[in-house]
């Protein structure tokens, strides 16, 4: 069974930073991507960042610039390291990998909070 195993989260100061790690674990084979989406109270989940199998990364426009993601292959761990926060960006974020098991399969991590103050 796979389990996807996020920390990270916190209360910051707006021009704070936070660094989220994201670990998968199982009987994984391979990874397709890794990433992070956010969902505030009474809107939409949304991407935040993804990182695929060969090192590419796409971002939302709204964290260009300020936020990073990276991944260590070898752990099966993504990371969203978060700068510049800003009170809009308060959310829970949530861990997202499509990954192949026996099949390919898309998991969805616990989500952890994320409140930037003003």
């Amino acid at each position: 069974q796979v389990q996807l195993v996020e920390s990270g989260g916190g209360l910051v100061q707006a021009g704070g930073s936070l660094r989220l790690s994201c670990a998968a674990s199982g009987s994984i084979r391979s990874i397709d991507f890794m990433g992070w989406y956010r969902q505030a109270p009474g809107k939409q989940r949304e991407l935040v960042a993804r990182i695929f199998s060969g090192g590419a990364t796409n971002y939302a426009d709204f964290v260009k610039g300020r936020f990073t993601i990276s991944r260590d292959n070898a752990k099966n761990t993504v990371y969203l390291q978060m700068n510049s926060l800003k009170p809009e960006d308060t959310a829970v974020y949530y861990c997202n990998s499509m990954l192949v098991t026996s099949y390919r399969g898309n998991y969805w991590g616990q989500g952890t909070q994320v409140t930037v103050s003003s």
